[in-house]
């Protein structure tokens, strides 16, 4: 039997190997030995101590015994959900290195050893590769394989330049600094994606080890569920990336509507508004879009300040340089003056249509142009405020937040 005495040790381990666990009674014995086996490694190989945490998420069928049977210490975990788990076992953990793995006997833990001498090395998060390490028939079924891991991991890679190959690898490790500084709180599986999202958004160095991905041992169905969790995922990508979920819709809608804006005020500028392809619905059409693109734009600006000062993304360079121009202020005055141009337009409208008799208006270029103006204006002066009041009810939004001033220390008198 595998040397345990890391688990028995008085000192602080310096490992620790953490699984969530719901009703695991039939493959926690397998888990538990492969661990322990793990630790020995880390021994021989690396000369680090370890342990054994358990995060039992309200377990029914007596895993918690089986747990402290086999040298594990069970941390309680009352938050349903995979990552709610992890992460209470993440915190009851002792180890500077934390490994975290499935107790479904998918995973090899004596693997998770090249990942903790990754994490030696200087990375604060080390990744498992199942498409670098091996993959057993019938382990993955297909549509993850081949459709939902790839994409998932793909639009990752896109929207926050991780450089992983396999995003939801359940068995990875990082330090309980890097833990502490990620400040993680999914409580499903999305937990695996905001790992990697907020360690590449905060700079953290990630590495990455083939790891090899086994067949599942329980005689039950698994508790993943691929189109809801790959859902539960895809739309955390979106959550954590304003500058997709916003400002990549916005920028297309105005180019877009400018396009059609440009077109139909050339064809009427030259007296074909008539014969133009662009006429009444492509206006209106346009404003619409519009107005979709500075919401949209007001919004990610909004989510990109809130996570500025959340801690998880670093300001832009072009937040500094724009400090100096956009303030509460700012937005209310142009806001005011984009609004009354619109007023003034439409009140030319209304002059050229009391001219004439009130008669019909074949073009509504004009009204809609009037229009758009109007509402773009009341945007800028509300979003403004929804602006200022997310970044802490500050007229200067875009200006970092200062450091709280520390109380002075009284004088002492001299002796």
């Amino acid at each position: 039997m595998p040397d345990i005495r890391a688990v028995d040790s008085l000192d602080a381990p310096d490992v620790s190997i953490v699984m969530p666990c719901l009703n695991e009674a039939l493959s926690l014995p397998h888990c538990l030995a492969n661990a322990r086996e793990a630790l020995a490694l880390l021994a021989s190989r690396l000369g680090l101590t370890g342990e054994i945490v358990i995060a039992d998420n309200g377990s029914t069928d007596g895993s918690q015994l089986i747990a402290r049977a086999g040298g594990a210490r069970v941390v309680d975990a009352p938050r349903r959900g995979y990552g709610a788990a992890l992460i209470a076992g993440f915190e009851g953990a002792s180890g500077r290195y934390l490994v975290m793995g499935d107790c479904d006997g998918s995973y090899d833990f004596r693997e998770a050893v090249d990942l903790v001498a990754l994490l030696r090395d200087g990375a604060g998060l080390a990744m498992g590769s199942r498409f670098k390490g091996g993959i057993a028939p019938g382990a993955m079924p297909w549509k993850n394989r081949h459709i939902g891991n790839p994409v998932l991991t793909g639009i990752l890679n896109l929207f926050f330049r991780s450089g992983v190959s396999d995003a939801h690898c359940g068995l990875r490790a990082l330090t309980k600094d890097c833990f502490h500084r990620l400040g993680l709180s999914g409580s499903g599986m999305e937990f695996a994606s905001e790992m990697i999202i907020k360690a590449a958004l905060k700079g953290e160095k990630i590495a990455e080890a083939p790891v090899k991905l086994s067949r599942d041992i329980r005689d039950r169905p698994p508790h993943l569920r691929p189109w809801r969790d790959g859902w539960r995922h895809l739309r955390y990508l979106l959550m954590l990336s304003p500058a997709w979920a916003f400002a990549a819709p916005a920028a297309l809608a105005a180019s877009v509507s400018l396009f059609i804006f440009a077109m139909s005020l050339s064809a009427w500028a030259s007296g074909h508004w008539e014969e133009s392809f662009f006429g009444n619905y492509w206006a209106i059409l346009a404003g619409s879009l519009l107005g979709l693109a500075h919401t949209a734009g007001l919004l990610g600006a909004a989510t990109h300040l809130y996570s500025v000062r959340a801690g998880y993304r670093p300001a832009l360079r072009a937040d500094g340089f724009l400090a100096r121009w956009i303030s509460l202020e700012s937005m209310l005055i142009a806001g005011g003056l984009v609004f009354l141009a619109g007023a003034g337009l439409l009140s030319g409208v209304l002059a050229w249509w009391s001219g004439h008799n009130f008669s019909g208006i074949r073009n509504v270029l004009p009204a809609v142009l009037g229009s758009t103006l109007m509402v773009i204006g009341a945007q800028n002066a509300m979003g403004g405020f929804l602006l200022a009041i997310g970044a802490g009810h500050e007229a200067d939004f875009l200006k970092p937040a200062q450091p709280e001033a520390r109380p002075a220390e009284p004088m002492r008198e001299a002796a």
